[in-house]
This record gives C-alpha cells, sequence and structure tokens, in this order.
C-alpha cells in the first residue's frame, strides 16, 4: 500500500504540469461536429474525440514549456507557485523530457487521423512557444496570440471530420476568445496589484482602464458578429433563439469580472458559476435541436 502512494506521488505532477483543469478550453474542437448533427456518424465521434485528446497533450506540452521558462516567476506568484515545477515537485529537465516524448507521440497519433490535423497541431503548438519566450511580453499581442489558439482549435475539430466553418464562426471565435484573454489580464492586474511587473512583465504596460475599453469593443463585436452569424451561415435562421444567451453569458462574466473580482481562469468560472455552467449548457442543447429539427 505504502508503495502505491509514493507511485501516485511520482506520477501526480507529470498528470498536474499538463494542467488538466484547462482541457475544457478544447472543447471547442467539437463545434464543428455540434453545427454537423445531421450528419454525424460513428466515425466523426472517433475522429472529434480523438482531435479533443490530442489538443489536450499538445496543449499540456506548451504548458510544460511555459512553467517551465516562468517557474522563478511562479514562485512569486500567490497562485501559481503551487505548479509542479515552481514549487519543485517535479524535477524542470525531467519535465521537458516528458513533454518531448509527449508532444512526438500526439503529432504522430494526429498523422493518422488527419495529415493536416498533424500540420496543424505543430504549427498551434510553434506559436504557443513563441508566446511563452517572447509574445507574451508584447503588449496586446500577447492577448492576440491567444485568441488566435482558440481559433486554431476551433479549425482543428473541423479538419478531423472534414467540415469547413463559415468566416463568420470563426471571427466569432476569436473575438469571444479575445474576451477571455482581457479578462485574464485585467484579473491579473487586480490580483497582483503594486507587484505586478514582478510577475508578468507586460502587465505594466496595461492599465484597467485600457483593458475595459478594449473588453467594450470586443464584447460589442462579439455579439454582433455572432448575430450576422446566425443569419448568414447556411444554417437555419432560428439560431437567431440562441442570441440571448449568447448576450447573457458575456454578461454575466463582466459581472463576475466587475463585481466579483473573478476572470482570472475561465475554466474554473465555467464549472463552478452555475450560471455560466447553465447557459453554456442550455446554448449547446438548442443548437443541437434547432439544427436537427429545424434545418
Amino acid at each position: 500500500m505504502i508503495k502505491k502512494d509514493k507511485d501516485g506521488d511520482k506520477v501526480l505532477p507529470y498528470l498536474m504540469v499538463l494542467r488538466p483543469k484547462q482541457w475544457t478550453k478544447n472543447l471547442l474542437v467539437f463545434a464543428a461536429l455540434i453545427f454537423s448533427i445531421k450528419t454525424v456518424s460513428v466515425d466523426m465521434l472517433v475522429q472529434s474525440a480523438a482531435a479533443f485528446i490530442l489538443f489536450c497533450t499538445t496543449s499540456g506540452c506548451v504548458y510544460i514549456i511555459n512553467d517551465y521558462i516562468d517557474r522563478e516567476a511562479d514562485g512569486r506568484h500567490p497562485e501559481k507557485c503551487y505548479r509542479p515545477i515552481a514549487s519543485g515537485r517535479l524535477h524542470p529537465l525531467g519535465a521537458l523530457l516528458f513533454g518531448s516524448v509527449l508532444l512526438c507521440s500526439s503529432l504522430a497519433a494526429a498523422f493518422i487521423v488527419e495529415p493536416w490535423l498533424s500540420l496543424l497541431l505543430f504549427g498551434y503548438f510553434m506559436v504557443n512557444v513563441a508566446y511563452s519566450v517572447k509574445l507574451k511580453q508584447i503588449v496586446i499581442i500577447d492577448i492576440m496570440v491567444i485568441a488566435f489558439g482558440f481559433v486554431l482549435r476551433a479549425i482543428g475539430g473541423g479538419l478531423a471530420i472534414n467540415v469547413s466553418f463559415t468566416p463568420w464562426f470563426l471571427i466569432c471565435t476569436m473575438l469571444l476568445a479575445l474576451f477571455l484573454a482581457i479578462s485574464k489580464r485585467r484579473h491579473e492586474l487586480y490580483l497582483l496589484s503594486h507587484h505586478k511587473g514582478e510577475h508578468r512583465k507586460v502587465l505594466e504596460q496595461y492599465s484597467p482602464e485600457l483593458l475595459d475599453q478594449l473588453n467594450s469593443i470586443v464584447t460589442t463585436a462579439a455579439i454582433m458578429s455572432y448575430s450576422l452569424f446566425t443569419f448568414t451561415s447556411g444554417h437555419t435562421v432560428h439560431l437567431m433563439w440562441t442570441i440571448p444567451l449568447v448576450m447573457y453569458g458575456i454578461f454575466r462574466y463582466l459581472y463576475l469580472i466587475h463585481i466579483e473580482g473573478q476572470g482570472g481562469r475561465p475554466e474554473k468560472v465555467l464549472v463552478e458559476d452555475r450560471h455560466i455552467l447553465g447557459t453554456v449548457l442550455l446554448f449547446a442543447a438548442m443548437v443541437v435541436t434547432i439544427l436537427y429539427y429545424f434545418e
């Protein structure tokens, strides 16, 4: 029994360094499957599930590199100091070796599913490595790269099942992802207060007023873009009935940011705030029902 506990203590840091709590971001790969609900097959389900797993493992490799680079800064952060590398539970070089093996395995598996998916995953990995090394230190560019990662997830889900998206959907994805990225930066400013530059230098170039103004622009554009998508996507116009849910979800998130002081971890908000979770589940159910019965 003792041996099992020790083995578990050794394995757990390798799992936690992949940040499984953030895997909810990769659920976006199923968007292509949802909007193709009338033609879904078992093969498409399997390929979408495979794409989801591969994005989880590949993004996990990115997190390993990010945690390796930021290990000293994370050690001074009130929340990130508990990460496996920053806390010392996982040796930095051991984490890099683990990530290298996992990345090669993920790209090989993706090539079997769909060669173009493997190429996209490699591009996704390289963009995020560039973010971890340099781009996260460039104001505005940092949040745009984060949003671009969500667009690649959506495209990857389509590639896995050979389904293409309309430009409006990709624009909506980009804008909503920008909204989350901007909200995260604002929460970091709120959380770190006077020591913002010690953890993330780019925070010195942001202010709450600037981020609030950026969010005003992005949220307005997101709602308008999604509204146009419901009418011009080639699907039934009954998708317009989901517009109020998108608006409520955005408004609720803004409430959590400005009143509750949350928004730093979208994956946590999704799970813990029952209003956001209920809105997302209802939105997905309505989209599936509308596309299946009214298209």
